[in-house]
């Protein structure tokens, strides 16, 4: 069967991208499987997910051959399944003082360019005129009160990542089993029938969520008609080596930060974002049954090809020893009977301290 997969997925930084800079790809895709009804996410102009029948105008379209199916793709399974621990709320809050404190430095080597004429202003020109020695060399006076405050953002960090590492060794040191639960799963929405936590784990919610996962790098770059090596297709970056843990950079977008630091494990405990996602509202009902329904639009169900990856997944939020998790399984949404259009591709941070969930 053929039809025909069209993407403009967002790169790593795409708050600062303009999407009609960037082409979108177009491919035929061969496949033995039947393929879902067609859906649109997006726009044209704007960032786009779209999978649909072929016209007389697709004949001159690269053609790829690709499995189509609705089971989980490996790399999900090995990146989106089992227990994460959320990260520290503090990497949050240093990124937000990375502005203020960069400022703050311009405006105060600002001052001392214009020092002379501050002469006669009693507080800022003691400020900016006089230096302290240390060792050698002479300091400036403001450079005392405005470098510690710079690198505040930064021992932030540290504290928050020595946080996170400390959890996540807590975890591999006990980890949790899985959750048994009971799923009865309808046309986008889910019902947990039955539900049973491991010990001493605190259960605080439950949603469901849509989203599209980064398409296939050997794919993207045989559509751009690229060989491995040269320039790889916009919001790639070029191949990394094997040992990497997280998701996106397996598959070569690995251009920016989406998670703290992360400790050597079988697999990575904290939770790579999806760029692409909608979600349903979070219930925190611990009575079963819980119904959850999906988003407030109707997104396609559960499809898989080497370019566009349309993934659902539950997340049970939860507290154990004094830490949030979450844990995430995906989870096999039936095709819609009707076509769907959703005007806007809805997106979210790359970053996990900044994605707000």
């Amino acid at each position: 069967m053929e039809s025909v997969q069209r993407i403009r997925y967002p790169p790593f930084d795409h708050a600062n991208v303009d999407p009609n800079s960037l082409p979108i790809t177009e491919v035929i895709v061969e496949s033995n499987s039947q393929p879902p009804t067609p859906f649109k996410i997006g726009s044209d102009s704007g960032w786009l997910v779209e999978w649909r029948g072929i016209t007389e105008d697709d004949t001159n379209l690269p053609r790829i051959k690709s499995v189509t199916t609705t089971a989980t793709l490996p790399f999900l399974m090995r990146t989106r399944n089992g227990w994460y621990i959320e990260p520290d709320p503090l990497h949050a809050f240093a990124r937000k003082l990375i502005v203020p404190t960069v400022m703050l430095l311009i405006f105060s080597l600002f001052l001392h360019a214009i020092a002379p004429a501050l002469g006669e202003i009693p507080i800022l020109s003691w400020l900016t005129q006089g230096t302290y020695q240390i060792g050698p060399l002479d300091y400036p006076k403001l450079l005392f009160i405005t470098f510690p405050i710079f690198v505040l953002p930064i021992l932030i960090r540290i504290y928050a990542n020595s946080r996170d590492i400390n959890r996540q060794n807590i975890y591999i040191n006990a980890p949790l089993n899985d959750p048994n639960i009971s799923l009865n799963i309808g046309e986008g929405w889910a019902e947990i029938s039955q539900m049973q936590l491991p010990d001493k784990v605190q259960y605080l919610g439950a949603r469901i969520q849509a989203g599209v996962a980064v398409p296939e790098r050997k794919t993207m770059l045989q559509s751009a008609n690229r060989p491995e090596g040269n320039q790889p297709p916009p919001g790639m970056s070029t191949a990394l080596p094997e040992k990497r843990l997280t998701g996106g950079e397996e598959h070569g977008t690995g251009v920016g930060e989406s998670t703290p630091l992360a400790v050597d494990y079988s697999r990575i405990l904290l939770l790579e974002p999806m760029r692409v996602r909608a979600r349903g509202d979070l219930e925190t009902s611990s009575v079963c049954p819980i119904r959850l329904n999906g988003p407030e639009e109707r997104w396609p169900g559960t499809i898989y090809s080497s370019v566009i990856a349309l993934h659902w997944e539950i997340h049970l939020h939860a507290t154990w020893k004094g830490m949030r998790l979450r844990w995430v399984s995906p989870i096999i949404m039936p095709q819609n009977k009707t076509e769907i259009s959703i005007n806007i591709l809805p997106l979210r941070a790359a970053r996990s301290e900044e994605s707000k969930d």
